[in-house]
């Protein structure tokens, strides 16, 4: 019998593309209602919002910047979120940003603007809608977008590996807080798929080869790939998993990682 999200509404930040709007679109298909959120207000925002609907979901588009200083994006972002669709009752963390420098190079404004989307909008978003759902009774589930840079380092990514090791240590820390309340905290980490935001896939036969080498199932996927995994964690299935961080990376975190190809930036 497939996993069923029935009955449950769901906000998924940074949907509008990649990983995000693959997760949006399985819970969807498992028959979850879908708040979409991004920063721009375009057409493929709204073609996420069209295919949801087409799936005979009800579905909205909320924008707002969660790179606002001040928390003044999380906070609108849930005012609107409750608005549009009072009962709420799973979050998923996923925006994020990449803006990465060599370490000796960082400046502080790059990184703040890393911790700010990747850290802190994920921290405070999730405090608001807990804070709400203790209020209503409501057995809320949270599921945190990571990545295996929370694991494994790299000498070019020095603020977003540390943000993504920072929301691995949040899943634990805020499962010990939550879930005394009734409330769900898991996460799931990719390794590298196709997604806009990753074209040295598509661009760099070098990069290809490599990542075929030392992911153990031989295999780069789309974006699809996570969607599975989050339908899992938010499903009544996972109702005894809390605080756990899933990676979703082909077995690439299991292997002993050999230096990365030089042009990988």
């Amino acid at each position: 019998m497939p996993m069923s999200l029935a009955g449950r509404t769901v906000l998924v930040t940074g949907s509008t593309q990649g990983v995000g709007k693959s997760i949006a679109l399985a819970l969807a298909r498992a028959g979850a209602n879908l708040l979409v959120h991004g920063h721009l207000d375009n057409e493929a925002a709204r073609s996420v919002v069209d295919e949801i609907r087409q799936l005979g979901r009800e579905s909205d588009l909320i924008v707002a910047d969660l790179m606002q200083p001040d928390l003044a994006g999380v906070e609108a972002l849930f005012s609107r979120a409750i608005e549009k669709f009072p009962a709420i009752d799973t979050l998923v963390n996923n925006a994020g940003t990449f803006r990465d420098k060599p370490y000796l190079e960082m400046d502080l404004a790059t990184y703040q603007q890393t911790m700010r989307l990747n850290v802190d909008a994920p921290y405070f978003l999730t405090q608001r809608f807990a804070q709400r759902w203790v209020t209503r009774k409501t057995q809320g589930r949270v599921l945190m977008v990571g990545s295996i840079n929370g694991r494994l380092a790299e000498p070019t990514h020095t603020a977003y590996d540390t943000s993504k090791g920072a929301v691995e240590t949040m899943i634990k820390s805020l499962c010990v807080s939550l879930a005394p309340l009734g409330i769900r905290v898991n996460g799931m980490a990719p390794g590298l798929v196709r997604t806009p935001l990753t074209n040295i896939i598509e661009t760099d036969e070098r990069f290809q080869r490599w990542m075929q080498l030392h992911t153990p199932n031989g295999d780069v996927p789309s974006s699809d790939a996570c969607g599975g995994a989050a339908v899992f964690l938010l499903s009544d299935e996972a109702w005894h998993v809390h605080g756990q961080m899933l990676l979703v990376d082909g077995g690439m975190s299991a292997w002993q990682q050999p230096d990365m190809p030089d042009n990988f930036v």
